[in-house]
């Protein structure tokens, strides 16, 4: 996603340290603490233009949300959204996924969910996909037993590599669907691509897999 520089971003950010954390990795292992509840937390990689996760903290208000993007024009946008819904129970962070393990310890997440991911379609680049079994196996680092990895993209050869990822890091999939507009889920809240490329016509695949503790 290109995004035009947006000067202000940066100061707009740290001027909600409310729901944007610098540092999240002061809160490894003290979530709980930070949003002050025993609540489930429920955590998004690559906020997008923050409509999936600001949308599901203002109806979930009993779940804790974390969005995560390393790039600040895009927290910026998820940020005017969360301020417009007023949302309590969301933080936003602007990070690098490449290092997650260094922000959640063992245990601590109920629920992944990644969202129209980059597909790096070169296979050399392949380490890269969020899906690759590489972070697939950092995730298990602080995924609680029984948690869920929800994905969803329209890239029909990314989704096939990934439902084969899922299978060797031994994760249980449990839903798998080529095409989520068929479905009529109530439950799924599009994210901004999702809801522009089923307005064009483009299927949408979705798997929900289970991480289970050997």
């Amino acid at each position: 996603m290109r995004l035009r520089k947006k000067p202000k971003a940066l100061s707009t950010l740290k001027e909600n340290p409310h729901l944007i954390i610098f540092k999240p990795e002061e809160n490894k292992g003290k979530w709980k603490s930070y949003f002050n509840n025993g609540n489930p937390l429920y955590v998004e990689l690559g906020t997008g233009k923050g409509k999936f996760i600001v949308e599901n903290s203002y109806r979930n208000p009993d779940i804790n949300y974390i969005g995560i993007d390393s790039k600040y024009e895009v927290v910026y946008m998820a940020l005017k959204k969360a301020l417009e819904k007023e949302v309590k129970n969301l933080a936003l962070l602007p990070f690098n996924i490449e290092n997650i393990n260094d922000i959640f310890d063992k245990d601590e997440v109920d629920r992944l969910f990644i969202n129209f991911c980059d597909p790096w379609p070169k296979a050399k680049h392949a380490k890269r996909r969020l899906t690759n079994r590489r972070f697939l196996e950092k995730y298990k680092l602080f995924l609680k037993d029984g948690a869920q990895i929800i994905f969803k993209t329209d890239n029909r050869p990314l989704f096939d590599f990934s439902i084969e990822e899922f299978k060797e890091a031994n994760f249980d999939i449990i839903d798998i669907t080529y095409d989520l507009a068929a479905e009529n889920d109530p439950e799924n809240i599009p994210t901004e691509y999702e809801t522009k490329f089923m307005e064009q016509g483009v299927k949408i695949n979705r798997l929900k897999a289970i991480y289970k503790v050997e």
